[in-house]
């Protein structure tokens, strides 16, 4: 019972912290982690005004100004990053976003060699980032924390397993990751068994990410920066998006979101995703003027809206264009 207490207080603490970040964000943004990294001022006016123009937008069903988070990194001097951002550091549920955690995770974890790369590992990371199959994403987790789904356990077995599932969650904390939570499966229907038995115990109900945490890590993976440079180069892979051919995945991952804002010549690298309640994309882009950059926009409560993601991503490129690289 001692052992169980100490374990449960543990995860308890770092909950805590992980929810008491949000004022720490708002201070220290989340992107002061990337190498390099450093505020412009005419970054912010880009994201500024490109939020001023979704926000004003003639749509019958408006975003209200906490329904929108955006975050910019400039990378076109790749040995100088410039970050800017809109609500960065606000915690929101990441849709399939969150799978480009667990990607980097199953990266860090075989160079560590505490996991052993397989076919079919490989192949579960490809349908969870090419295709964002949910049930590739289940069986990633699974070999990433030991744990797996079922029947409830008992106290001292529920927290052990908590323990091993916050495993993700700690590796990203270690290095300086803040205000994420990235321990639950993406689920269809709902939580069941031990995945409810936990949260009801003292988990928070879902996953949470901010675009200032997503957009370091996919500026990491850009870089080389994510692990290994030969790592972020099998990353970046999966993660290449053709904006100019027909739809191939389920969530059209390479036309609905930032893709529809880029024009023959340019690159698209991207992880998006949606549900009933959100729309998310983060993306890396390549412009025909040698710019390059970072955007990750999350929108809320209005997941059937899909031109927010793509308007955003317009005044971005436009802004990129008519400039000359920072």
């Amino acid at each position: 019972m001692k052992a169980f207490l100490h374990v449960f207080g543990w995860i308890t603490v770092a909950i805590s912290l992980t929810v008491n970040s949000v004022a720490a964000a708002s201070e220290m943004p989340l992107l002061a982690g990337l190498r390099n990294v450093q505020s412009s001022a005419n970054l912010q006016a880009l994201v500024d005004r490109a939020v001023a123009e979704v926000l004003k937008s003639t749509s019958t069903n408006r975003l209200a100004t906490n329904e929108l988070a955006v975050s910019l990194v400039d990378m076109t001097d790749s040995h100088h990053p410039y970050c800017a951002s809109y609500r960065g550091g606000s915690l929101v549920y990441p849709a399939s976003v969150v799978k480009l955690f667990y990607l980097v995770a199953a990266h860090r974890w075989m160079e560590d060699k505490k996991l052993t790369d397989s076919p079919e590992l490989r192949r579960a990371m490809r349908d969870m980032i090419v295709e964002s199959y949910n049930e590739a994403t289940h069986y990633v987790v699974d070999v990433l924390t030991g744990t797996t789904s079922g029947p409830e356990l008992s106290p001292e077995a529920l927290a052990e397993w908590a323990e091993r599932r916050n495993s993700v969650n700690r590796y990203f904390r270690s290095v300086g990751f803040e205000g994420i939570n990235v321990n639950k499966k993406p689920w269809c229907e709902g939580p069941y068994g031990r995945e409810m038995q936990a949260i009801k115990a003292y988990e928070p109900k879902r996953n949470f990410l901010t675009t200032d945490a997503t957009a370091r890590l996919l500026a990491e993976i850009a870089l080389g920066d994510a692990v290994s440079p030969d790592r972020s180069r099998q990353m970046m892979e999966l993660l290449a998006r053709d904006p100019f051919s027909p739809a191939t995945d389920p969530d059209d991952q390479a036309h609905g979101f930032t893709g529809i804002a880029l024009q023959p010549g340019m690159k698209l690298w991207s992880k998006a995703g949606w549900t009933s309640e959100v729309r998310h994309d983060a993306a890396y882009v390549e412009l025909t003027n040698g710019s390059r950059f970072v955007l990750v926009v999350f929108t809320e409560n209005h997941a059937t809206e899909r031109d927010y993601i793509p308007r955003v991503a317009k005044s971005v490129v436009a802004g990129f264009l008519s400039r000359k690289p920072q």
